[in-house]
């Protein structure tokens, strides 16, 4: 059997509700994200069969986007009644959507409640922070919608968890976002720190953040994060690491040793390496003329993975990199997607923040050991959509 594998599918491409500034299709090759994109009926069940048949013990859909809700309801509906149809005795599945959540109604919430999907909902704090960036196509605000669509998920109790991009706006408000969060009810969130191009001068753009305000953000969130109790809140980053510390593996592959734990299924069949390598020279080919397995395996897919392992001197030297790997490749070629082996650009943030948590971490990780913490770390619950 094939190592197990998750697939990251956009049924509707880069077509999306609303149009945030920081969006990284914006930087994409036109050939990858320009026109309306739809996933025909051929290629979900082409998908959904092959997939289904490697007859992994939990066969893994996350549908993101662009804003996979505007593929419409009966379209979920249909991928559910194929994983029924295609799936074996004992099999499991596990649906994520990963939304704006902008169209979530009653009748999405009570599908969505009873086909089990977690739901990660994009929200950037508070009004005055996600209004910033998350406008319509008409510049106006969505943060209204967004908390409308949250008290339907919590009225229907729809699994969800919040994931929040890190940018110019809201990076240095680590304590607000922390308290609205609380008070959001929120106990699943997953954080990722923006750094983007300016496709016009080729430098970082204004929305970004830098490796300071990075490390300044999640070292004071996992103070508070700490103070209230690890058992009351889960940030995936952090769960990552506690089950590093207890089994010596990572849950997300930022900080795993190589990139494999997923392929991306694109709205007209494309298989890539990464959701953040969807580009022409790591297209793996297409599912409705190879099978999702052999694609999976493929040597530029194998070759993607192994990358990881090019390190520059200073990663090699780092008392971190046990734990840290250099993060997430996207990270480290910004500027040069051909060189892998550079530096991250969040390189000093991921040393600010290791030597602050660590001692802690293994302290959380001894308990969780011992039997002495529960509901957070590896085990506590959905983790949620990437990206």
């Amino acid at each position: 059997m094939a190592q197990p594998f998750t697939l990251l599918i956009k049924p509707s491409g880069s077509d999306c509700n609303v149009d945030c500034t920081y969006c990284f299709y914006k930087c994409r090759p036109s050939e990858i994200g320009r026109g309306r994109q739809r996933m025909s009926d051929e290629v979900l069940e082409t998908m959904v069969r092959d997939y289904m048949r490697l007859r992994f013990p939990v066969a893994g859909f996350a549908w993101q986007g662009g804003e996979p809700t505007l593929m419409g309801l009966d379209f979920y509906k249909r991928a559910v009644e194929l994983q029924k149809k295609y799936g074996s005795a004992g099999q499991e599945v596990g649906n994520s959507l990963q939304t704006n959540a902008i169209l979530l109604n009653d009748e999405w919430c009570r599908f969505l409640h009873d086909s089990k999907f977690l739901v990660g909902i994009s929200i950037d704090g508070p009004k005055e922070f996600h209004d910033y960036y998350r406008l319509d196509h008409s510049g106006g605000g969505t943060y209204d919608r967004v908390m409308r669509a949250i008290e339907k998920c919590k009225e229907h109790k729809v699994e969800f968890n919040t994931l929040t991009l890190l940018n110019a706006r809201n990076a240095g408000h680590a304590d607000e976002l922390f308290d609205f969060f609380v008070e959001l009810g929120v106990r699943f969130l997953q954080f990722i720190p923006c750094v983007e191009l300016d496709p016009a001068t080729g430098e970082v753009a204004d929305f970004s953040i830098t490796a300071k305000q990075y490390g300044d953000f999640i070292c004071r969130f996992f103070d508070r994060w700490y103070e209230r109790g690890p058992e009351k809140m889960s940030v995936r980053d952090f769960d990552s690491i506690l089950a590093y510390f207890i089994s010596g593996r990572h849950t997300i592959c930022t900080f795993d040793k190589q990139c494999s734990q997923y392929i991306v299924i694109e709205h007209s069949g494309d298989a890539f390496c990464c959701d953040f390598f969807v580009e022409p020279r790591w297209r793996l080919g297409n599912i409705l003329e190879t099978p999702i397995e052999k694609l999976a395996g493929d040597s530029k897919k194998r070759a993607f993975g192994r990358a990881k392992h090019n390190l520059c001197n200073k990663c090699v030297l780092c008392r971190h990199l046990a734990v840290c790997r250099g993060g997430c490749m996207k990270d480290r070629a910004p500027f040069d997607k051909d060189n892998f082996a550079r530096e991250s650009y969040f390189c000093e943030a991921y040393r600010q923040f290791f030597d602050y948590t660590i001692p802690r971490f293994m302290q959380i990780a001894a308990k969780i050991g011992a039997g002495g913490a529960s509901g957070t770390g590896p085990s506590a619950g959905p983790k949620g959509p990437v990206g």
